[in-house]
């Protein structure tokens, strides 16, 4: 008797169409990042102790992320506009 087994799960389970910008995935790791950011900040108000800690300091990397993104997103439109 032979058992059936499922064929297994690819391996990538999301991807990025390959014709998107880098506007437009800047843009949009951009808005992940902000996201985030209100979510952690939201959540770290629900603690206390060293909990909101660690929290509080992931959401500022999660803001140093946003800052370094929105950065280039300047420097690439900066770029485009003297072209």
């Amino acid at each position: 008797m032979k058992k059936i087994t499922p064929n297994p799960p690819s391996a990538t389970l999301f991807t990025i169409a390959p014709d998107v910008t880098s506007e437009a995935l800047l843009i949009l790791a951009s808005e992940t990042l902000a996201s985030l950011n209100a979510m952690t900040t939201d959540l770290a108000f629900e603690l206390e102790g060293a909990h909101r800690h660690k929290l509080l300091a992931t959401q500022q990397l999660v803001v140093l992320g946003e800052l370094l993104v929105e950065r280039v997103l300047v420097l690439t439109q900066d770029t485009q506009t003297f072209q």
